[in-house]
């Protein structure tokens, strides 16, 4: 079996490369093992580099070295293939994929806990043909979750106060509610909606819990649905969000737990590439745009955008 490091050079706050390559090399001597450290250079890199070596079909075990994003970007590259296995190594600012471990978490900063240790499956969420592991969101905390990284790169915040100034800027001058048609296995409702999240694990955000009782190995979705509330009413449902007390507000909260959960929007958005390379889904099915390009993703349609490199793009909303 090869033990494959992938490693985020700029996950976290510091540089943490030596420290990986001395725990490869000690797996190395101590062990006899065959062992490979690879630096990630792009956005998407990761899942790339793991893809590529899955297609040999040589044994491996991959080590996703950073943050949520390079594990995020690991499990997508070897979804599929039997002959590769994932464990983490945290280096980044939230780590919410290890904290679904518990006590457990800290065992995962050495290799030497890692190397041998037992296998087993663990669901994910198809979201538009990629793979979320813990939770994936819509509304908007995944505008929050989308503003996190910027953030987390200021010293003066930690995971979870990233995500809180997010959640502040975003509360403060966007506005909440959106319009969606939501369908939940088979039970469809249209309105106004704060935000829904879809847990196959329990944290995100840098320690955000939505729903406490979401496992990573019961073959269900936690889903979350918020209707559309005023500023004050979701001020106070923020605390108690994050620590999975939805309970506490059945008037406007609710959750279920689904096979399959579908979000239509109403209005059309017309996505053109300024710069780079983008990949925009619609219907489950990949369009690559590059620079110039543009691409119509339709109303009642569910759609994501993804940078395949990093790229500038022109989003108009049509009313």
């Amino acid at each position: 079996m090869k033990h494959i490091f992938i490693i985020n050079p700029t996950a976290g706050k510091t540089d943490s490369r030596q420290k990986i390559y001395d725990m490869a090399e000690s797996l190395r001597q101590k062990h006899g093992l065959d062992v490979q450290c690879i630096l990630t250079k792009k956005q998407g890199h990761a899942t790339e580099l793991a893809k590529k070596l899955c297609e040999t079909g040589e044994a491996l075990r991959f080590y996703a070295c950073g943050g949520d994003g390079t594990v995020n970007e690991v499990a997508n590259g070897i979804i599929g293939y039997d002959n590769a296995a994932m464990t983490v190594i945290p280096v980044g600012t939230g780590n919410d994929f290890l904290k679904n471990f518990g006590d457990d978490m800290e065992k995962f900063r050495d290799a030497e806990n890692l190397w041998d240790g037992p296998q087993f499956p663990m669901d994910a969420i198809d979201v538009n043909g990629r793979v979320a592991l813990t939770i994936a969101c819509s509304g908007i905390d995944a505008r929050v979750a989308r503003d996190v990284h910027k953030y987390s790169e200021s010293p003066l915040l930690d995971g979870k106060g990233s995500y809180i100034y997010s959640l502040a800027v975003n509360f403060l001058f966007k506005g909440i509610g959106t319009h969606w048609t939501i369908t939940l296995d088979d039970v469809t409702t249209e309105g106004d909606w704060s935000l829904v999240s879809v847990c196959n694990g329990r944290y995100y955000g840098g320690g955000f819990m939505p729903v406490a009782e979401a496992r990573m190995d019961d073959g269900v979705l936690n889903t979350l649905v918020v209707r559309e509330v005023n500023r004050r009413t979701f001020l106070k449902f923020v605390g108690p969000y994050s620590r999975g007390e939805y309970a506490k507000f059945p008037e406007y909260a609710h959750c279920s737990c689904p096979k399959v959960v579908h979000i239509h929007s109403e209005k059309p958005d017309i996505v053109t590439c300024l710069d780079g390379v983008g990949r925009v889904t619609v219907d489950g099915v990949p369009h690559v745009l590059h620079t110039g390009e543009s691409i119509l993703m339709p109303a009642r349609h569910p759609h994501a955008v993804y940078g395949q490199e990093q790229f500038k793009m022109l989003l108009v909303v049509v009313f």
